[in-house]
């Protein structure tokens, strides 16, 4: 790899580095810490940098490696009968703090009915939180724009019945 190249792979990891650690901690499981998944994402990152086309932003290649190197982590670890429990000891970061306990417990409740998602529902919503549009969305799932909305329409009302729950 060349100077340059290494250059804007540095470049890359450094703009994307807060998203790809919120994907990472939203999959983390015992015994994989997000740091870990982390390690793992940038270094498929690095392997497949030489390949990338183009073909779609810089961006929404890291965000679907990052998704596909959690997914399968977490699969792997399903299949080898690992236990799936989230670690409790994982502390989001929020970037603005909660003005009030309220706040705190409706993030809390999202948080966790966004944990109850299927991992492809989950994806859609990490992304969307992200601000991506749903034809980046697409392009990293591989689902077309009109899925994305009717499953985001979908999710939008498990997760307002979910956290409805959670908070009453």
């Amino acid at each position: 790899m060349s100077n340059q190249q290494h250059q804007s792979f540095e470049q890359i990891i450094e703009v994307n580095k807060s998203k790809i650690f919120r994907i990472c901690r939203i999959y983390a499981v015992n015994p994989i810490e997000p740091e870990d998944l982390f390690q793992e994402v940038v270094y498929q990152i690095w392997k497949s940098y030489k390949s990338f086309k183009g073909n779609s932003s810089i961006n929404t290649w890291v965000y679907k490696i990052a998704l596909n190197v959690c997914i399968r982590s977490k699969g792997k670890l399903s299949k080898k009968n690992y236990k799936t429990a989230r670690l409790d000891s994982i502390q989001f970061a929020l970037e603005d703090k909660p003005k009030d306990n309220s706040e705190a417990i409706k993030y809390k409740a999202l948080k966790s009915c966004i944990s109850l998602l299927k991992d492809i529902d989950r994806s859609i919503v990490i992304l969307t939180l992200e601000d991506l549009s749903y034809k980046e969305i697409s392009t990293i799932t591989g689902l077309s724009e009109n899925h994305i909305a009717v499953k985001m329409k979908r999710i939008r009302k498990i997760l307002l019945d979910c956290i409805t729950s959670k908070i009453k």
